[in-house]
């Protein structure tokens, strides 16, 4: 069964509390937290405030996504702020194996996401030191678009090299995940699901938590 990580991004704003209360109430093991800056991504989102907020309304792993330039700098803020995982852009990172350290060093588990276009290639002399591993499975920056369908066998392909490596990194994708495709991306290799208009846009958002944790 997939690890469940809803998106926050997809949630009302005006009622943040109601949806960390639902959250608490559902099988979700994580919660997906994208930071936003407007520079990596031409997009805003929400900053260390409010993740200092929501911690105080919920349990749950923080699996807080930066899709920031200098993602350096906001490690240890990030970390205070109650991030319990912290994953950064190889496309924003110089030194990406520094930047994997830095943040192992301050107690956390350390991920990699890459964008759509971004080759394998280009972690594979680092996916020993990664936790997770979060395929981007949409173009960063906004929520709602629909899914790469390439990004099925990039998963795959992903999956094959933690096999050969003996690692027990996991594979994240994010981006377009829907009930429908779930089970193709699960079959893929991916160990956690990121989910969001398709959880907080849903009737009953505990119910389809429910029935993605049941794919196998």
């Amino acid at each position: 069964m997939p690890i469940i990580a809803p998106s926050l991004l997809a949630a009302d704003f005006l009622q943040l509390n109601n949806a960390c209360e639902i959250m608490n109430r559902s099988e979700a093991e994580w919660l997906h937290l994208d930071v936003m800056d407007g520079r990596f991504v031409p997009n805003i989102s929400f900053g260390i405030p409010v993740i200092q907020s929501i911690r105080k309304a919920t349990p749950k792993i923080f699996d807080v996504h930066l899709m920031i330039e200098e993602p350096e700098k906001y490690a240890q803020a990030f970390k205070e702020a109650g991030a319990n995982i912290l994953t950064v852009h190889a496309e924003a990172c110089r030194h990406l194996h520094r930047n994997l350290q830095q943040i192992k060093s301050l107690d956390l588990k350390a991920g990699i996401a890459i964008n759509p276009h971004t080759p394998l290639s280009s972690i594979e002399e680092v996916l020993a030191d990664a936790d997770l591993v979060c395929i981007m499975s949409v173009n960063p920056g906004f929520g709602g678009q629909k899914f790469i369908s390439s990004s099925l066998d990039k998963i795959s392909r992903l999956k094959e090299l933690i096999l050969k490596k003996s690692l027990t990194t996991l594979i994240e994708v994010d981006g377009g995940v829907t009930l429908e495709n779930a089970p193709q991306i699960v079959k893929a290799g991916a160990d956690v699901l990121v989910a969001g208009n398709t959880v907080f846009s849903a009737p009953d958002p505990i119910k389809m938590i429910h029935d993605l944790k049941k794919i196998s």
